[in-house]
Formats: C-alpha cells, structure tokens, sequence
C-alpha cells in the first residue's frame, strides 16, 4: 500500500516510517525537514499548511498518517494546529486519499490546552470528509518522546524530589511498539474514535518507581506538595531535565486530567493487539535504544540526545595508509596500548574496581559479533568498521566506534549515564574525556603508520 506519513521526522514518525517500510508498504515522507526520515521512503519536503502542495504530495497515497503538532511553537500551538488540521485535511480530500489516520489525546473533556487541542485537531481532519481513524493515547514510552525524557531524567538525575498532586493523576501509558501495531492495523480497521493504552492504569508517581525498578536504581523517595502547581512543576522540570521548554510545559499543563481508557471495547473489537504492562515497556523502550545506538552510532554527533552523551572525533588517514589501519582494528584486545592513553584507562579500571566491577583484559579468537574483548562485547564488525558495547559498567552503559574510510578514521564515543554515578561520572570527567577520546582517535593512525 501507498501510504503518507505527515510529521515523518517526529518521534512516531521516524519508529512509524521504519515499521511500515519493514511491513513492505511504499512510504511518503511529509514534513518540513525530511532529512533524518529514512533514505527508503521517498520524502518530501512540505508544509502540511500549503494546502495545494500538501495535495500535490498526497497525490498517490491511499492512507495519510497526521502526526504533526505544533507544541514547540509555544503559547499560540493551539490555534496553529488547528489551522493546519484544517489544511490537511482539505488537501486529503483533493488528493483522493481514501482514510486519514491520526493520534490524539485521550482524556474526558479536558481543561489543558494541549490535551483540547489533540480532540480539535481530530475534528478538524474529518471536516473535509475524508474517513478518519482516530487513535486516542496518553504517553508513549520510547526514547525521543517527550514525556518518557522527563520521566527518564528526573528518575535518573534525583534520589528525591519534591512533587505536586498530580504525580497521583491516573494515566495508562502505551509502549511505542504497541503504537505502531495499533497504526499499522489501523489501515484496515472501520473509521471511528478508539481509545487505546496499554495493560495498566498507573500514576506518575508509580511510573517514577517502576522506572528506577527497570533501571536498576535504588528506590526514588517522593514527596507530595499539594500547593505546588504546574507552573512552578515546569520551571522545576526546566532546571533538572534538558527538554524543550515549550512542549514540556503544555504537557505539564495536562497533567492534572486523567487519561485513561474509558470505553475499550471498540479498540478491543477491531484490533488484535495485546499491549504491554508498565515495567515491560519501560524496559521496551530502553532496550530500543540501545539497540538504536548501536545502529546508527556513526551517524551521531557530540553532545547529549535522548539521555545519551556522545563525543566525535576524526583523523586524516595518510594516503595509502587506510588499509593498514584497517587491519589494526582487528587487533584489539588484551593491550591497554592499543587504546591509546593507556594510564587514563588502568585508571578506569582501577575506578571500576573499587566500586565492584570485575573488567578484566581479554582477547577474543576472531573479531565477530557477540565475542568478548577486553570490557567491551563486539557489537558489529566489518571492513574498517568496529563497534563495541560496554560489559559490567557500573556507572551506565558505554559504546565505542571505529569507521576507517580512505583518508578519515571516524571515531564515536557514546555513553547512557545510570542514575546520579552514572551523570557524576561523566560530567566530572567530561574534561579528560575530551582529551582522551582525542588521543585515542589520533593513536589509531600514527601508529599503524609507522611513526610510534
């Protein structure tokens, strides 16, 4: 099937793109910036607010997924979205496409711009009379949604917190992968409103626990404030957690109303998904990620994303000197000189044992997936590419890379901090990171090169 995905380069987005693709659907792409939506799709460049080039784009299509929002917009996301609703589904209409299929809100006559919104938007997609299926949900728990990196960094960043009555809203998250199935089966489902979540009803001052169970960290103590609002929830949210501000505080905002499934009957006749409890998605989610990272860690950038930092270096190869460092990536192991800035890691493992970590030097017999070499597991390995995941970290979880191209050694550092060691650990060595990783990256070529 020939299906549109507007708002592509969006967390549910991008996961929807990549699911569909993998199903064997022809996938459009539709969003402003179409440049991380993956190269299988054929993305186009469009504001879903043009309503004669949003047709032109949906020419073709037999299902179009709305997934836009405007909450980054700030204060006036509200009408914005619904201008835009508008837009869509009037080009919809012109294009001939047969059903629009939308996210939304689930929530009982909500008080909150942002969950009033999500229930406008999908009114207004159906005012053009195109059949719409409209999937109402409360969070999603994925790395990359907002509301899980607010969950993810107060539970990881705060042994104890302050909190205000809402923590004890009742809320019924859904795992991402669970999202999809619903999306997917959505393409042949009846039109209709289906409230969808997943196996439990939960509140955020259970999520926060059920994360730091998942995560290994010990027990989150909470404390209830009555008198502590949302405003001054957000402007908590915004020192201890790097979000966006804008969609942070209208999600905020919505806290206080109760998203739960009301009447799951009609999801329950028409789909065969069984979801996910709490705990099962939370670790869903992050064992996504950490499968994500492995995937796509050469294409990452310094910097902290998702609750990931990562550091990038690269070195000019010398001509005639790439198959040689090639080579020497299968050499690993057993050496701290092969690293490079051999005292800082005897340090590390020093470090590591004296707070329980049993790191031991160690070389495998071939360089393949899974083998064990030193502290870290093969992840991937290839011609001039060599991936390893960390072993028995106790601060958190560690990815080391290696990409050798003709004339350019590509190296990524990645590391997902676990609890306050985890983020001490790395913000007190960020400085000796940067030196180290440098040196790491620069010891790779002068020496296959001849010159140490």
């Amino acid at each position: 099937m020939i299906v549109a995905i507007a708002g592509a380069s969006g967390f549910v987005g991008r996961a929807l793109t990549e699911h569909l693709l993998d199903s064997g659907h022809d996938v459009v792409a539709l969003g402003r910036s179409v440049s991380s939506v993956s190269t299988d799709a054929r993305a186009i460049a469009v504001d879903v607010g043009d309503e004669s080039a949003t047709a032109s784009a949906l020419a073709g299509a037999e299902v179009a997924y709305y997934l836009v929002h405007s909450m980054a917009a700030g204060g006036g996301f509200r009408e914005v979205d619904l201008r835009l609703a508008t837009a869509f589904g009037r080009a919809a209409g012109q294009a001939g496409v047969g059903r629009i299929i939308y996210v939304g809100a689930l929530g009982d006559a909500p008080s909150s711009a942002h969950l009033a919104s999500r229930h406008e938007v999908g009114s207004a997609l159906a005012a053009a009379g195109v059949a719409v299926i409209e999937l109402r949900a409360a969070v999603v728990f994925g790395s990359g949604s907002i509301s899980f990196e607010m969950l993810r960094y107060l539970t990881e960043r705060l042994p104890a917190m302050v909190c205000p009555r809402w923590v004890r809203t009742r809320i019924q998250p859904i795992a991402l992968v669970d999202l999809l199935a619903y999306l997917e089966q959505s393409l042949h489902v009846a039109p209709g409103i289906y409230e969808i979540g997943g196996a439990d009803v939960t509140t955020y001052r259970e999520m926060i626990s059920a994360y730091a169970r998942v995560r290994g960290l010990r027990p989150r103590r909470i404390i209830d404030i009555p008198w502590l609002t949302p405003r001054l929830s957000s402007y908590w949210v915004d020192f201890v957690t790097p979000v966006d501000r804008s969609v942070s505080h209208a999600l905020i905002e919505s806290l206080v109303t109760e998203v739960v499934v009301v009447d799951p009957g009609p999801a329950r006749r028409e789909f065969s998904v069984t979801p996910m409890g709490v705990e099962r998605a939370l670790a869903a989610a992050l064992d996504d990620q950490d499968e994500e990272v492995t995937r796509s860690l050469f294409s990452r950038r310094s910097g902290l994303v998702d609750g990931v930092y990562s550091v990038v270096a690269d070195v000019a190869i010398p001509a005639g000197d790439a198959d040689v460092v090639i080579r020497d990536l299968g050499t690993i192991g057993g050496r701290f000189s092969w690293y490079g800035a051999a005292p800082g890691w005897m340090a590390r493992l020093v470090l590591g044992r004296l707070m329980g970590e049993h790191l031991q030097r160690r070389r495998p017999q071939a360089i393949v997936p899974g083998a064990l070499v030193d502290w870290w597991r093969i992840a991937r390995a290839g011609s001039g590419e060599l991936v390893l995941r960390s072993v028995g970290w106790f601060p958190g979880d560690a990815w080391l890379g290696y990409r050798a191209g003709q004339d350019v050694l590509h190296q990524v550092a990645a590391f997902r901090p676990r609890g306050i060691p985890g983020f001490l650990y790395w913000k007190l060595l960020a400085p000796v990171h940067r030196v180290v990783f440098e040196r790491m990256a620069r010891h790779r070529v002068p020496r296959t090169s001849g010159q140490f």
